[in-house]
């Protein structure tokens, strides 16, 4: 049985959204087994329901807990043309995972929400990646295979480099179908590829 994370920091539900999307896309690939996690929030609740920000019941994940997955789908949305600082806190506290290289050869992709096209999408998956490969981790995209991306009919998030959404500047665009279904695709990419890498050492035991 492959293990797949989806972990996400979301302000509005977009990026839950998408989670649930490629939580989706991973479980499409027979022999997977998926968990839906959130990093801890850091904003206080007053500021939180000022700012409108959305309620989400989906259980905490502890840095720790990343070790027992074979493969971690990270999503964030974009501040500043950067991942969030509660993403970002979540990482810096996984050092004892980077000094005993217990993520070394795990895979992990990246998924975003940005404000607007050209609000540093690309960017934040891009930047995210970062601190993965100083995990080892190996990083999975978003292929051309999945040809949404290449679509020129309409507003839409993802890359090559990783699923997205566009949220809008007041956050009231929802994420459209080809969005989900590029979230899909790559869970279901991230899970394929997690299975494969995973199959010699399979062999080893049954052997």
């Amino acid at each position: 049985m492959t293990k797949v994370l989806v972990l996400y920091y979301s302000s509005y539900g977009h990026v839950r959204a998408l989670a649930q999307a490629e939580a989706e896309g991973a479980r499409s690939v027979p022999g997977t087994h998926v968990d839906i996690r959130r990093v801890p929030e850091t904003v206080p609740e007053e500021i939180r329901q000022k700012a409108g920000f959305a309620a989400d019941d989906t259980p905490v994940a502890t840095p720790a807990d990343l070790e027992s997955y074979d493969a971690i789908i990270f999503g964030t949305p974009t501040l500043f043309g950067m991942m969030a600082g509660q993403m970002k806190s979540f990482l810096d506290q996984a050092g004892g995972l980077w000094a005993r290289n217990a993520l070394v050869g795990k895979v992990a992709a990246v998924f975003a929400s940005t404000g607007s096209q050209h609000g540093g999408h690309e960017a934040t998956i891009l930047s995210t990646q970062i601190p993965l490969q100083h995990f080892g981790m190996l990083i999975v995209g978003m292929p051309y295979s999945f040809a949404g991306q290449t679509t020129a009919d309409g507003i839409i998030g993802g890359a090559p480099y990783g699923a997205g959404t566009i949220a809008g500047a007041d956050g009231s665009r929802t994420p459209t179908e080809i969005d989900l279904d590029g979230a899909r695709f790559q869970g279901a990419h991230v899970a394929q590829i997690a299975a494969r890498l995973a199959l010699p050492d399979q062999q080893e035991e049954a052997a």
